[in-house]
């Protein structure tokens, strides 16, 4: 690991970052609206949802059926529009910070040059994800409520909202603008493991690889770090997901009452309702799209900055 990294340009890692997060959100989008479904899909639906609503295959088959091809992709935008500060801010940051620590540590103890433990870069990659889900929320907010619309169209009733403008401006005149906040707790939560799998084990298990010539530093070694670190991530996040999930997506009945009135609540109350596996609920579709994500995003990233002048990351 170099020490000039983190004197690369800021402003080519965003643009870069942000590049390559579009492409892989678009490229598994499809596998995020049916973990989406599944997620939101509970014990109170009728037999007949619950039989259509069994597994991914069939909520994904349900979806092309109801809504046409296009149906994988609603909520598409508001999901790009969150990637252009979320992972730009959570990338980009974790660079900087383990920069700066290892700075520290080389200047205050005998420490090997570009040694970084496990945990701390855990610790990193964790705070980097927190601040950057509190930035991108409203966008988180938007696409689970677009994404969760499809199911009233499929009952023949009108969607809540009509595009990415008309879901901003109806969330902040019924909820205030905090309203773009909600939930955004379980997802600082969701945010912080997610982050701390993904960002600790694909840097750990990407220098692993190279240290033990596994591989070299090309798309190899990329692509087995990234595999594993979208099943650690997908096992750490998976329960806070569900909850995020469901906190996001209610709204309030005529009577102003909430079904969950926070994210302890919603997790005691889908543990009751559910048990305790309801908390991996949509955990194979969830680790189905965040490996092929995250392929697609470090592949794409590491090929940019190759392509761009900058060192690896």
């Amino acid at each position: 690991m170099k020490s000039t990294q983190v004197q690369d340009p800021t402003h080519k890692k965003i643009l870069l970052t942000s590049l390559s997060a579009m492409v892989a959100e678009t490229t598994t989008f499809p596998i995020d609206i049916t973990k989406t479904r599944l997620q939101l899909h509970s014990s109170s639906t009728t037999a007949k949802a619950n039989a259509a609503a069994s597994n991914a295959f069939k909520v994904a088959i349900n979806i092309v059926r109801n809504e046409g091809f296009l149906g994988l992709y609603q909520g598409l935008s508001p999901a790009i529009i969150r990637h252009l500060f979320y992972t730009p801010i959570r990338i980009v940051g974790y660079e900087y910070l383990r920069g700066v620590v290892l700075v520290a540590q080389n200047q205050h103890s005998d420490a090997v040059s570009g040694s970084f433990s496990l945990s701390s870069k855990a610790l990193v990659g964790g705070l980097s994800g927190v601040i950057a889900q509190v930035v991108a929320s409203p966008g988180d907010v938007v696409k689970v409520r677009m994404q969760a619309d499809g199911r009233l169209i499929c009952q023949g009733l009108q969607p809540r909202y009509h595009g990415l403008r008309d879901a901003f401006s109806k969330i902040i005149c019924a909820e205030g603008f905090g309203g773009l906040w909600k939930g955004v707790f379980p997802n600082m939560q969701r945010a912080f493991l997610v982050n701390m799998g993904e960002l600790a084990c694909y840097d750990h298990a990407k220098h692993l690889v190279i240290r033990n010539q596994i591989a070299y530093d090309n798309i190899y070694a990329h692509t087995l770090a990234s595999i594993m670190s979208g099943l650690s991530a997908t096992t750490l996040s998976c329960p806070a997901d569900v909850i995020k999930t469901r906190m996001m997506n209610q709204t309030a009945s005529k009577d102003g009452k909430l079904m969950y009135k926070n994210s302890y609540d919603c997790l005691v109350k889908t543990v009751k309702l559910e048990g305790a596996k309801a908390l991996w609920k949509g955990f194979f579709p969830t680790w189905a799209r965040l490996g092929p994500w995250q392929f697609m995003f470090w592949v794409s990233y590491e090929n940019f900055r190759q392509i761009a002048g900058l060192s690896s990351f």
